[in-house]
């Protein structure tokens, strides 16, 4: 007789969870991506999560003032920034999967009990609410498959709105086997600026709020200014009961990018993996290393101004500025952005002198907006190296049309309706829409790059797929006055409908693009524009 023998192998299946107390802004999101980059680089397979407790559905409706960037991932979900520095130190992409907030917990909970779903029980905090924030949870491990999911908790401990992640939290370690979780509390030790002493005392309450819920922290990482002895570590030890070996140092760093290699130099993600229950492996980092030594030695500098609405808070644009130190690193060139609030150039184009080159970022709303188009035909006139993200390919367009076409009052139906030289304007399938959460042309594109076009040649290829975020497109019926005129579409939707590229091809660098390059920007992969504008404005200078 035959014997059927089948032999089955455990799926791994493990959490890190990483919270954080005494302030919020101290760097969870860097450490997150930081541990994830650590345990990919010794084989391991990791996703990443963000929860952010507050109650909107996404960040796609947020004043980047109140949340700094908006990030929007392959299939088109508006997230946290720090969605996107997962992605640039993972160099891989996350999907709607990897972000939570209240709002989707609350309106997935809601819309089951308006169907029925519950059999007429009372819904609750405990167990329905927790029981579908361990469900989002476990989902982004799922549907990639990896080993370690690594979740940060936005906020801080003690917030109201974080309580029931918390709760939940504290449910998947007493429901999983002890080895299959992992918590790391990120806190603040301050330095008092009379004698210069190290204070713990903060962290220490930060610690018990995190016990008053039911969590005792496997590991503290403690943000300092000042190197930590081994009296303030023995000290955090005895009094927020960790060991002393998982007592880790977060020095402050010129570069978020050294951030892995100090936490390898504390044996971190070694520990981390023996709490986990998981063999420790030798993490090759020798690319990374290379990598942030070109970022910290450049042989040259070039200043670049950055146009926009929402200068004041550089967070807004964090995705360009790590775009422009990745494209600089490949190029051994320090880029030193000048921020230029776009309602000064309406005064005066003077704050565009001396710049090597200038870029237009992405932004909603009328404020500013002829200050951009000042600026776009400032770069075309003088010759200066330009690039438009979004809203700058846009403002680039409407004054090719006023100065080039003669079209004196072209404009976007944005920003002015009733224009009558609308060369941006709205698609039909978007005029009738009311809700602005999530009803943008959100997510990865594919373009088709026209034969012998710069943008073909900064690619290397005839077809590539790009992230959006914009309601507004170029008008078509403008196109064949535009091209006559000197600016050609180089990139078009496949269906030929949507201009996703238009340049300049008599000038040193013109472009402007529809989509947002920077999104898929990495540092040992720099996005292939921002590479080949930092070169031109670094041959202007030299």
């Amino acid at each position: 007789m035959r014997v059927d023998v089948r032999i089955r192998i455990a799926y791994v299946r493990k959490f890190i969870f990483i919270t954080g107390g005494v302030l919020s802004g101290l760097g969870k999101g860097v450490l997150a991506a930081s541990l994830g980059f650590l345990l990919k680089a010794r084989g391991y397979k990791v996703t990443l999560q963000k929860i952010d407790p507050y109650l909107n559905v996404d960040a796609g409706t947020m004043n980047p003032y109140e949340h700094g960037e908006v990030f929007v991932t392959a299939d088109g979900k508006e997230c946290d920034l720090d969605i996107g520095r997962y992605e640039r130190f993972l160099h891989q992409d996350l999907s709607a999967s990897n972000y939570i907030t209240t709002g989707q917990v609350y309106w997935n909970v809601i819309q089951r009990e308006r169907r029925g779903d519950y059999l007429g029980k009372t819904v609750q905090i405990i167990p329905h609410i927790t029981e579908e924030i361990k469900r989002l949870i476990r989902k982004p491990l799922e549907e990639s498959g990896a080993e370690i999911g690594i979740v940060e908790v936005g906020g801080t401990v003690g917030d109201i709105e974080g309580l029931p992640y918390l709760e939940a939290l504290r449910q998947m370690r007493d429901e999983l086997p002890r080895d299959d979780t992992c918590f790391v509390h990120l806190t603040y030790i301050p330095v008092l600026s009379t004698t210069g002493e190290l204070k713990t005392k903060p962290t220490q309450h930060s610690v018990k709020e995190l016990r008053t819920v039911g969590i005792q922290p496997d590991f503290i990482v403690a943000r300092t200014h000042s190197p930590l002895d081994q009296g303030i570590r023995r000290k955090i030890s005895l009094f927020c009961d960790v060991p002393l070996p998982h007592v880790i140092e977060g020095l402050d760093l010129p570069t978020i990018y050294e951030v892995p290699l100090a936490l390898e130099a504390e044996g971190f993600p070694d520990k981390v993996l023996a709490v986990l229950s998981l063999s420790p492996r030798k993490g090759d980092h020798g690319e990374w290393e290379g990598f942030v030594e070109r970022l910290k030695n450049p042989d040259s500098t070039v200043r670049i101004g950055i146009v926009g609405k929402y200068v004041e808070l550089h967070d807004a644009y964090i995705s360009i500025i790590e775009a422009f130190q990745h494209a600089g690193a490949a190029l051994g060139v320090r880029v030193e952005l000048s921020w230029i609030p776009s309602a000064q150039v309406e005064k005066t184009t003077d704050v565009l002198r001396d710049l090597a080159g200038i870029l237009v970022p992405g932004g909603f709303g009328e404020r500013g907006i002829e200050g951009k188009i000042i600026t776009a035909d400032y770069a075309r006139r003088e010759r200066v190296p330009y690039f438009g993200i979004c809203l700058g390919m846009q403002v680039a367009a409407i004054a090719f049309a006023r100065h080039a076409l003669g079209l004196r009052e072209a404009n976007s139906t944005e920003f002015q309706p009733e224009t009558p030289h609308p060369v941006i304007d709205l698609l039909p399938e978007q005029r009738h829409l009311r809700a602005k959460g999530g009803t943008m042309r959100l997510g990865a594109y594919p373009a088709v790059l026209k034969a012998n076009s710069r943008a073909r040649e900064i690619y290397g290829k005839a077809e590539i797929a790009e992230r959006h975020r914009h309601r507004y497109e170029f008008n078509l019926d403008y196109l064949g006055d535009f091209e006559r005129a000197g600016m050609i579409a180089s990139g078009l939707s496949p269906d030929g409908r949507l201009v996703e590229i238009v340049e300049i091809p008599d000038h040193p660098w013109y472009i402007g693009v529809q989509f947002h390059p920077e999104y898929t920007s990495r540092p040992l992969r720099p996005h292939p524009l921002f590479v080949d504008f930092v070169r031109a404005c670094a041959e202007r200078r030299s």
